[in-house]
């Protein structure tokens, strides 16, 4: 199985289950990036549960939903953020999100991966994997 960007099909297929009112999404093939975003979701309530399960290739994600996704997707081209680009959220970056205070943007960091929002508490810049309403 060969898959281009995993991030985009983890965040493309927690979406269509969402939309199609499901209560949990299996994501396929796991990796430590996609639990990691998922574990960033979570801190913010937007997922359940995240249980990771082993089926011998090359892995499973089995995330539980709580209906709380209005829309969640990858950012592409992957956009590095300073600090400063934490607090003003740029032009190329507020496309995503339909308000300042409304959603996250998926931050991978030095110090893991994480919302923008602990981003900016942080003090420290990243670069932009997805967002999530």
């Amino acid at each position: 199985m060969v898959v281009i960007n995993p991030v985009a099909n983890a965040l493309t297929s927690l979406y269509n289950n969402e939309s199609r009112r499901n209560r949990q999404a299996v994501i396929s093939p796991a990796s430590k990036l996609i639990i990691n975003v998922l574990r960033a979701m979570q801190k913010e309530g937007y997922v359940g549960e995240v249980e990771q399960v082993d089926d011998g290739r090359w892995g499973k994600i089995v995330v539980q939903l709580q209906g709380r996704i209005n829309k969640c997707g990858p950012v592409t081209p992957r956009y590095p953020l300073t600090y400063r680009d934490m607090i003003n959220l740029p032009t190329y970056v507020r496309k995503y999100l339909p308000s300042k205070e409304i959603g996250i943007i998926i931050v991978s960091t030095s110090k893991g991966v994480m919302s923008h929002k602990e981003a900016a508490r942080l003090r420290i810049g990243g670069v932009a994997l997805g967002y999530v309403y």
